[in-house]
């Protein structure tokens, strides 16, 4: 990562702390014996506040000898996404100057400081990560150390550091615009990565899919030249294993809706409905820094939707991998006949659980907003479980129905299934019923359909509006399947 975090068990004081951008973290119950308690008195006078008052909203000053100083009250009831929020509001002015060193002083009693230092080191390092620009100005530069004064960890924040490097690895991949990252470019540096982390690589490409008969897929890649759409199958298999998890991915690298053509307004942006597989990669990176006793299988469903003469249409008739035929009813609800393929691959190694991430339905995000994340399970115990993990996290998870009576309105004249309705409607709950016809084996499985992938202003604790929503999430819910 390139920043090197040094934890100084003494207090910090006004003598002490070197750099010229300080964080400082509060609690309710903290005397006021903090350093440059004088220059905050004087400000939250003149702005006619109180103390209580940073719990709500951090306050930034700059104090005669330069130093850009930040305060925010962080107490014990808070969740993780109102810490993470609030840290990110107080460290958005000092990581806007790109500092070479950030202090963060944390005061408090022992469980606070380490709640509130796990906190404030993730968010800083998620918010100092170089991220691509193809501005002519020359490139920001990452902080090159943080400086934690008040506590001492033994883990030497490795959860933190192992989170954010899936993030940022999401962020920067989400990013990229569509010239820059095509199915083959994709591919690419996917080899990179598994060459540089030890996992195993299979691809499925088009030619290898057509033959084994992945109509779903096969549908949505054939619409694009060149035809180099795949399915990549990564492994992460780590000495011990005590489960063995699927992490599946959508990766459609550009979205024009296909024949069902996108206006303008509505296909802007659509290079980042490759996102689900960032959030895939992302995840894998993580367990794999954090080296998680779990066998993870990451299904990555990399293609484009483009238009063309031999890209799909309305009412064709494709047959997927599972022998299940669909019925075509719109051209841009291709995620889902990417993940149909992908999932049924997934299934057939018996993995004990499933998970897929994708920026799925608009329906998920008018339900929600881009504040959350939505969740659908065939399994009851894993949407509570999926729910739990992301107030955890910092990554809020809402949980959706899944009864089978909404299948009725998938019910085609001519072919097993529909794709879809032209209605609308729950098409987040019809998706997920549509993409469960294809999962063999009855493995339990969650799928997570994207709704915040991208917020303006930043969400929880990052400030760009890619924030890589999941990787959090994600380890969280690993981690939480392994105390299962």
């Amino acid at each position: 990562m390139g920043i090197q975090i040094v934890q100084k068990r003494g207090v910090a004081t006004e003598k002490n702390i070197k750099g010229s951008h300080l964080l400082c973290v509060l609690s309710e119950a903290t005397s006021k014996t903090f350093p440059f308690i004088k220059e905050l008195d004087r400000k939250l006078k003149r702005a006619h506040k109180k103390m209580a008052s940073l719990s709500k909203e951090p306050v930034t000053i700059e104090i005669q000898d330069g130093r850009l100083l930040s305060f925010v009250v962080l107490d014990q009831k808070m969740n993780t996404f109102q810490r993470h929020t609030l840290i990110r509001k107080a460290l958005k002015p000092l990581v806007a100057e790109n500092p070479e060193t950030l202090n963060i002083a944390l005061f408090g009693d022992e469980d606070l400081k380490e709640i509130n230092a796990r906190a404030a080191v993730y968010v800083a390092l998620m918010n100092s990560q170089r991220l691509p620009s193809y501005k002519k100005e020359s490139a920001k530069k990452n902080i090159k150390s943080i400086e934690v004064f008040g506590i001492e960890l033994k883990d030497k924040f490795a959860h933190e550091i192992a989170i954010v490097s899936g993030n940022t690895l999401t962020r920067e991949l989400t990013m990229l615009p569509p010239n820059d990252l095509t199915p083959s470019i994709y591919r690419t540096k996917i080899k990179s990565l598994a060459k540089a982390n030890g996992w195993k690589l299979e691809e499925f490409d088009m030619a290898k899919l057509k033959k084994m008969g992945a109509g779903a897929f096969v549908a949505v890649g054939q619409g694009s030249e060149p035809q180099d759409a795949a399915i990549v199958h990564l492994t992460y298999k780590p000495k011990q294993i005590k489960k063995n998890i699927a992490v599946i991915g959508k990766g459609i690298c550009f979205d024009t809706g296909g024949h069902n053509l996108k206006p303008a307004r509505y296909m802007h942006g659509m290079h980042e409905d490759m996102n689900g597989s960032a959030v895939s990669l992302g995840i894998l990176l993580s367990a794999t820094l954090l080296k998680l006793p779990i066998k993870i299988d990451c299904w990555l469903a990399i293609a484009q939707n483009h238009i063309g003469p031999k890209a799909y249409k309305q009412n064709d008739v494709v047959k997927s991998l599972n022998g299940t035929s669909i019925e075509i009813i719109h051209t841009d609800a291709e995620g889902r006949m990417v993940l149909a393929d992908t999932l049924t691959l997934a299934s057939r190694l018996k993995p004990d659980m499933m998970i897929d991430f994708a920026t799925l339905t608009g329906s998920m995000a008018t339900a929600l907003g881009d504040r959350y994340s939505g969740v659908i399970s065939n399994r009851s115990e894993l949407s509570c479980l999926a729910v739990g993990a992301g107030s955890e996290s910092g990554e809020r998870i809402a949980a959706f129905p899944f009864d089978e009576d909404y299948e009725e309105d998938l019910e085609s004249g001519i072919a097993d299934i529909k794709q879809c309705t032209l209605e609308g409607g729950a098409d987040h709950i019809h998706a997920a019923r549509f993409l469960n016809r294809f999962i063999e084996n009855n493995v339990p499985w969650l799928h997570t359909d994207l709704s915040s992938s991208n917020r303006k202003g930043g969400l929880g604790a990052a400030l760009s509006e890619v924030n890589g929503f999941g990787v959090g999430f994600g380890i969280q819910v690993l981690k939480k399947v392994l105390q299962k």
